[in-house]
């Protein structure tokens, strides 16, 4: 299944296909004519809660990486609007589209981002395929 994951100001590859961003906000002062994806699906996201939680904000103490894994599959599972992209991502993957999930540019380690997690969620539906 061709299921990848990179930051949105990556290059694009002829590979990527369908390259999705699957942030909460869109890239500020970013023009429209300089956006680099196809389509921006943003219930993909993790809330404005758990990101701020993750970085610290507000004057809050950073989450570990497992709670904020473990609070972003629960929001995954708990959203009707994002199970049922993820039911149609894990088809179009399944089907054999090439699908390129896209986070932030300062999202520079993969394997501690939520583009990671929902890569899972989405190949675990494609195989129930």
């Amino acid at each position: 299944m061709k299921l990848y994951t990179k930051r949105w100001n990556d290059p694009k590859e002829s590979g990527d296909g369908v390259r999705i961003l699957v942030t909460r906000y869109r890239p500020r002062g970013l023009p429209k004519s300089e956006e680099t994806w196809d389509a921006w699906m943003k219930e993909l996201a993790p809330s404005a809660d758990l990101v701020a939680a993750f970085y610290g904000k507000g004057g809050r103490t950073a989450v570990t990486w497992d709670v904020y894994r473990n609070a972003y599959l629960r929001e995954m599972r708990s959203s009707d609007a994002a199970k049922e992209r993820i039911r149609e991502l894990a088809a179009r993957v399944a089907a054999g589209e090439a699908i390129t999930l896209l986070c932030s540019s300062a999202c520079v380690r993969e394997n501690r981002c939520h583009r990671s997690l929902l890569r899972d969620l989405i190949l675990a539906q494609a195989g129930k395929i």
